[in-house]
């Protein structure tokens, strides 16, 4: 019987277990680029199936939050490099997570202090971004307005996120995930209410899967199939994201291509719950399990993994019903380092500090115990 506990192939690469390390934000990098640090936290938590590293900004233009390490200098390679071998030390596999934030980002992120960009011009209204206030102190802050990309510049962020995979696989990554979720880049050109573009990037369903596809295409081409994955979270509405008609034709059109392209795995942030309020049934909560297994259809040499507010219980009837082939925990994986060990016995989770998310240094980070068996 198929388990989260049960080896997988993920095009070519062996998993010990199907459960994965979902990408956290962390801001633990004061210089954008890992440390000694940021290599334990990530060979504490190597007992993952797969890790999926923290968003990895393929630029400075595509960063949104302070202190995240990217992929666009050969020092931040350099500091990669020692994660990579510190999880492939224990035995632990790692995707990098590339991420262009587009317009959810802020002025005093970016070196030059210029405006974030986007697919247009409209801002993100109510989005908060980890970045520095008026009194040059790191905390959250409303996302500063946005530029439209123009059509010229949309193929050097298609070669950015291209050169940003070949990077992480000089690094030592096992392969790249592409950031397409949460409200971020790909996302804002897939969305119709954000994209109001005239040119051949906005409009038609055609038009509105051109960058994202270009984006898959050519990370393909530098690094191959089997490396490259893609993330998506086709109910998210946060940082001003709104839900829209034709939502599921976008998103099974966008995974049947991804499909097509035999992708090693595509990952589904589930946001569903996010639509209901304190103890409230999700009225979207019924629309995501069809979907699933739509997309498990439209990916026949692809893997299938979600994500989003996971619990045991569903997790393990996901897996074993054979709808997903692995099941991405987030910020269960943040207070509990041995995770995969505390699901097997059923032994309880720690609870995570949240004042500890973002910024600082090993509290809340690097020192949450393994579990003690008494």
């Amino acid at each position: 019987m198929i388990d989260l506990f049960s080896p997988f192939n993920l095009s070519g690469l062996p998993l010990r277990n199907r459960i994965a390390m979902a990408p956290l934000t962390r801001s633990r990098s004061p210089e954008n680029i890992p440390t000694e640090r940021n290599a334990l936290y990530y060979a504490q938590r190597a007992t993952a199936g797969l890790i999926i590293s923290e968003g990895a900004p393929i630029s400075r233009e595509g960063q949104g939050y302070l202190f995240n390490p990217g992929l666009y200098t050969p020092e931040q390679s350099a500091g990669w490099r020692l994660v990579t071998k510190s999880v492939h030390a224990v035995g632990g596999a790692i995707f990098a997570q590339l991420w262009h934030v587009g317009r959810v980002s802020h002025t005093s992120v970016r070196s030059d202090s210029t405006s974030p960009v986007g697919p247009s011009a409209k801002a993100a209204i109510g989005a908060l971004v980890f970045a520095y206030n008026d009194k040059g102190e790191a905390g959250m802050v409303q996302a500063s307005q946005p530029r439209a990309l123009e059509t010229a510049e949309i193929q050097r962020v298609v070669e950015d996120f291209a050169s940003a995979a070949a990077r992480a696989v000089e690094a030592g990554f096992d392969g790249v995930e592409v950031h397409g979720a949460n409200s971020y880049l790909l996302e804002q050109f897939l969305n119709p209410v954000v994209n109001d573009r005239s040119d051949q990037y906005g409009g038609s369903l055609e038009n509105r899967l051109r960058f994202p596809l270009e984006v898959v295409d050519a990370v393909i081409a530098r690094i191959g199939k089997h490396r490259t994955a893609i993330r998506v979270s086709p109910y998210s509405q946060i940082f001003d994201m709104p839900l829209f008609d034709g939502l599921e034709q976008t998103y099974t059109a966008f995974v049947r291509a991804l499909g097509q392209r035999g992708v090693a795995y595509v990952h589904i942030m589930d946001h569903t719950e996010v639509s209901a309020g304190e103890g409230e049934p999700s009225p979207l909560a019924s629309r995501i399990d069809p979907l699933l297994l739509q997309f498990r259809s439209d990916l026949p040499a692809s893997a299938l993994i979600v994500a989003g507010n996971m619990s045991p219980v569903r997790a393990k009837a996901l897996v074993a019903s054979g709808t997903v082939d692995l099941i991405a925990f987030g910020r269960p994986f943040i207070a509990n380092p041995d995770l995969v060990e505390r699901l097997r016995h059923d032994w309880p989770l720690a609870t995570p500090q949240p004042e500890t998310f973002y910024g600082g240094g090993a509290e809340g980070y690097i020192d949450y115990p393994p579990h003690r068996v008494r």
